[in-house]
């Protein structure tokens, strides 16, 4: 079993919590536990909270989620300038700091964190997390046998 799931939302400060609601809901749904439904939740408002602030022109972006019984995966999507990302990854920011240590809550949280930038056509933030499973939840029902 497979759901998907894409938001295009305004670029406003109004529409993270909404993005993190509907992530959120459509999660516990289908049986996601909610120590993992948190991890993902934080780690997508990162994201949208990085393309509010760093990204260039466009008036929108797209949240899409992707479900299947072993993986979660969330794309955010911006239109923009696009930014090199391996400097960003390479840079190291203080536990003091008050800003920028939004990528590594990212990798704290979920299990992979990529950036695709594209320059001119905006950047991808994709995160990867491994579902843990309720028993009973829609997903556990048909998760493969290994």
């Amino acid at each position: 079993m497979e759901l998907s799931l894409a938001l295009t939302l305004p670029r406003d400060e109004q529409t993270v919590p909404v993005a993190r609601h509907i992530v959120r809901n459509a999660m516990e749904q289908v049986g996601v536990e909610s120590t993992c439904v948190y991890d993902v939740e934080l780690a997508l408002s990162e994201a949208c909270t990085n393309v509010l602030l760093h990204s260039g022109p466009g008036d929108q972006f797209v949240v899409r989620l992707d479900l299947d019984e072993c993986l979660g995966v969330i794309r955010v999507i911006d239109v923009g300038r696009g930014f090199d990302s391996a400097r960003l990854q390479a840079d190291e920011t203080g536990l003091e700091a008050e800003r920028g240590r939004g990528l590594g809550l990212m990798q704290a949280l979920v299990d992979r964190v990529d950036f695709t930038s594209r320059p001119e056509a905006g950047t991808i933030v994709t995160l990867e997390k491994a579902l843990a499973l309720t028993p009973k939840g829609l997903l556990a029902g048909h998760r493969k046998q290994v």
